[in-house]
């Protein structure tokens, strides 16, 4: 499959304190010698955005405690306030930004155009709170959004009554023309492409007139882990939902109760931090780790091992040791597909051949993840090929070069991880990183420095 290189303009969130490094190719540092590093991430990106559309729909305030401020999520706090929630900006205690207080609108809604930017979370999540707005609702976004599957969100809404007109295309841009209500009830959808379209459903089904009983009907359902993530905030808020089986929930209706929420740190933002350990040695800590979560990106404190490295829980941190040897692996990635650019980055600087599988739905990311991936490794030497549902990785002797980042926050920090081994490589549009961790380059200059 070809892979677009076309360049969109980058949302800057923070206006001129944005880093320099947006304009241009930026330059990925190497460390002078093994890690010694200690940080904590903003919130996380799922926890956050799943928060606010509950938040929405609830049937009182709530406060989000250090949540996370990016791109993805102030497109969603715009989506929101489009249908007439209040989401002010409040002083709290975490330190990337303020919290948020959320005040649900009596009466949904519509009459309105939602820019989605490329946050699935955004396209996916708010169509179905379009349909309980009263009034046409028209969602759109950058040029990658149009390619992203968007088929089971449109029938699935149509299946529950919901007029939806998009033109035949099965993609943005759309329009749902909200009546206000949702009759809900029994629902089967085939989720294959993502898990996304199983939460969208599940956020909003508890204010459906009849609730919502759904089906997966697909061979395989990808992402596992945020449906449950998904589950849990709907629990933690009062809606009685259960899984009587695998592939099937049903949500009754009722109301949502409002609440506060402390927002985990953001896990799968971890990867290329924690992978820098086993690529320059030394030790990476990440202050602030879940004793328990539904965040895939608790998978690496499993995951990273396989590589190589020790880790260990050391009060509230996840530490990560690395020798700057890492071994090759053979590894199934079906429930943490968006750890993969960053697993595979750390497998090309590997002792031998991996293969990385059960990742096939990553095509339908940010951009092709496969097919970038393997573009931008053999374009700097190394060796990859794609696999039906994943990537095989031989590592050879790699050189700098431009690493293009596709408009794919995961494409850049992957490419920054293989720069800390490799000199010369420069990364195309580091901003991208601001979709979902705008601090990217400066906490990743603060850890290339932490050198013993």
């Amino acid at each position: 499959m070809s892979v677009s290189r076309n360049s969109t303009p980058r949302f800057d969130p923070y206006g001129d304190s944005t880093p320099a490094a947006d304009a241009a190719n930026w330059p990925a540092p190497s460390p002078q010698g093994p890690l010694d590093a200690r940080l904590r991430l903003p919130g996380s990106k799922s926890i956050t955005n799943r928060e606010l559309v509950l938040s929405a729909l609830a049937d009182g305030p709530s406060l989000l405690r250090a949540p996370l401020h990016s791109r993805d999520s102030d497109l969603m706090v715009e989506a929101l306030r489009s249908f007439g929630t209040v989401v002010d900006r409040v002083a709290g205690d975490g330190r990337f930004g303020p919290d948020l207080a959320i005040t649900p609108a009596e009466e949904l809604a519509g009459s309105t155009t939602i820019d989605c930017g490329l946050a699935g979370t955004v396209m996916r999540f708010t169509p179905p709170v379009a349909a309980l707005a009263l009034g046409p609702t028209t969602f759109d976004g950058d040029e990658g959004a149009r390619r992203r599957p968007m088929s089971t969100t449109i029938s699935s809404l149509r299946a529950l009554g919901v007029d939806v007109a998009d033109d035949g295309l099965g993609a943005l841009p759309f329009t749902v023309h909200g009546s206000g209500r949702v009759a809900g009830g029994d629902l089967e959808i085939d989720a294959s492409a993502s898990s996304q379209f199983v939460s969208g459903l599940l956020l909003a089904g508890a204010r459906f007139d009849d609730g919502l009983r759904l089906t997966h009907s697909g061979a395989r359902l990808p992402s596992q882990p945020h449906i449950d993530m998904t589950v849990a905030a709907l629990r933690a808020r009062g809606v009685d939902v259960s899984t009587p089986e695998p592939g099937r929930w049903v949500v009754s209706p009722g109301p949502i109760a409002g609440r506060t929420v402390d927002i985990e740190p953001d896990l799968s933002n971890a990867a290329p931090f924690l992978a820098a350990a086993l690529v320059a040695g030394g030790t990476v800590r990440i202050d602030g780790w879940p004793e328990s979560t539904t965040q895939v990106g608790d998978d690496l404190a499993d995951l990273l091992p396989l590589f190589g490295a020790t880790v260990e829980r050391v009060d509230g941190a996840l530490v990560v040791r690395g020798s700057g040897t890492i071994t090759a692996v053979t590894v199934d990635l079906s429930t943490g597909g968006e750890l993969a650019p960053a697993l595979v980055a750390l497998a090309t600087l590997a002792d031998g051949p991996s293969e990385i599988t059960g990742i096939g739905h990553i095509r339908h990311h940010e951009t092709d993840r496969l097919a970038a991936l393997v573009a931008e490794i053999t374009a700097l030497g190394g060796g990859a090929e794609e696999l039906p549902d994943g990537i095989r990785i031989t590592p050879r002797p790699m050189h700098g070069g431009v690493w293009h980042s596709y408009d794919d926050h995961r494409m850049a920090t992957a490419g920054a991880i293989i720069g800390l081994a490799i000199p010369d490589v420069d990364i195309e549009d580091i901003g991208t990183t601001a979709k979902t961790l705008p601090e990217f380059p400066e906490l990743w200059h603060d850890l290339v420095r932490s050198t013993r």
